[in-house]
């Protein structure tokens, strides 16, 4: 009998046929307009899969602010109130609109998360996602030693299903920016093992897209590596994210952001892309609007994966009518090692893993060691010593990095970071995008 989820089967396939699976990331109140989404969704001229994204008092648990919302105002939730619909809805929901051939996954940003992870098997979710670092550091207080043990328990409840759903870390996101790719990569391995130690067999393992475009193809490049060397024998794909921090203000702005990152998600061989809007800049976006985004995404990278296979001139050029930034060509990329993202990463990997005998304690005790510490980030459990900036080169390095194992750009001792170069950083994305002319993908940031 094959044990193989719904989700990770379809990314295979989709992969074998030379297919990005491209997905939105919306929810909606209502159970008629969350059906009406993902069958826009599923009929879209892309290879698509679904996504039903829970609302912010589900998130927390405010089971009673998101069943008087959703009798009330429905239309105002950020996203669907899983547990008030109650799990029978769902299990319809989902069966009306999911299937092999379209799974859905759905996403909740919750530290403690063992009542969703139960709600969402007993409901068919073929996919979910988070972790017990990703989304206990950005979103909250709750000790980590406290998400790890719930996180535990939820991913052995799933793994006793007789298949158990996707799991995606989201642990190459962290805080959507200004956090150095080997920190991504090394969480995103670590969350990815942690599932694997609970007994979940499909796993996906993120990265966002950050601000310079060779540093992020050397780190999907170290993330494949060292995801192929701790998860050996275990059914795994790379997921890009488009660019989750400050986004460009102008329509073209943002389709050359997406079109980068469409582009980057092809040459770096990620199997599958979560995608931003326009609207992203100014409110949630309509269904039109994810439609739309995940159709040029796909169309960007139908382009960017025929120009890979293509030497002569004639090809590029062609793609480049499609393509916001054209696709620079194999032979003009950077050195894939240009960063050492591979070897930084390895380090706090193994950093970490020396310090208990399973991965859950090994992340409670690196953090509080400070081994393991994301810059900028508030939670009473982070060290919070360590800093990143932009370099000359427009690319995200480390200025301090505390009791991390790892080297900072620069020996000279970093000046605390303003509110005024904190806001530089955080809009360099914005900036760039919203006025530069149309250049070129995996180069400098200028």
């Amino acid at each position: 009998m094959d044990d193989t989820d719904r989700f990770t089967a379809f990314v295979r396939r989709a992969a074998d046929a030379g297919h990005l699976v491209v997905q939105h990331r919306m929810g909606f109140g209502e159970l008629h307009r969350m059906r009406a989404g993902l069958r826009a969704v599923r009929d879209a001229d892309a290879t698509t899969v679904g996504t039903v994204t829970l609302d912010s008092y589900t998130r927390c648990h405010d089971d009673g602010a998101a069943l008087r919302a959703l009798r009330e105002r429905p239309a105002d939730l950020n996203g669907f109130p899983l547990l008030a619909h109650g799990v029978p809805a769902v299990r319809t929901l989902l069966q009306e609109v999911a299937s092999a051939d379209f799974p859905v996954q759905i996403r909740h940003g919750t530290p403690l998360p063992l009542r969703l992870l139960r709600a969402m098997a007993e409901a068919g979710a073929d996919a979910t996602e988070g972790g017990p670092v990703s989304y206990c550091l950005p979103y909250g207080r709750v000790p980590l030693a406290r998400a790890v043990a719930e996180w535990s328990a939820g991913c052995e409840l799933l793994a006793a299903r007789p298949v158990p759903p996707h799991m995606e870390t989201f642990g190459g996101c962290m805080l959507g920016q200004l956090c150095p790719p080997s920190l991504l990569v090394a969480l995103s391995v670590l969350e990815a093992m942690f599932f694997r130690e609970h007994g979940l067999r499909g796993v996906s393992l993120s990265y966002a897209q950050q601000v310079h475009g060779g540093q992020d193809l050397e780190a999907l490049a170290a993330l494949r590596r060292l995801a192929g060397e701790r998860l050996s024998g275990s059914a795994h794909h790379i997921v890009l994210y488009t660019f989750m921090g400050v986004f460009p203000r102008t329509g073209h702005g943002s389709r050359r952001l997406l079109a980068d990152s469409a582009c980057l998600a092809v040459a770096g061989g990620a199997e599958r892309l979560v995608v931003k809007t326009p609207a992203e800049a100014h409110r949630i976006p309509t269904v039109e609007e994810n439609v739309a985004a995940l159709a040029y995404a796909a169309s960007v990278a139908e382009a960017e994966a025929e120009a890979e296979t293509t030497t002569n001139a004639g090809a590029v050029h062609g793609a480049a009518r499609v393509i916001a930034h054209p696709p620079t060509p194999p032979a003009q990329r950077p050195d894939p090692t240009a960063y050492g993202i591979y070897e930084e990463a390895r380090t706090l990997l193994d950093a970490t893993l020396e310090t208990g005998d399973t991965v859950g304690a090994c992340l409670v005790r690196a953090f509080a060691r400070g081994i393991l510490d994301v810059p900028y980030c508030l939670h009473p459990d982070n060290a919070n010593r360590a800093r990143a900036t932009i370099d000359a080169r427009g690319a995200l390095r480390w200025s301090r990095t505390g009791a991390m194992p790892v080297t900072p750009a620069s020996t000279t001792a970093a000046a605390p970071v303003t509110a005024g170069q904190l806001t530089e950083l955080l809009t360099f994305n914005r900036r760039r995008f919203d006025l530069r002319e149309p250049g070129r993908l995996y180069g400098s940031a200028s």
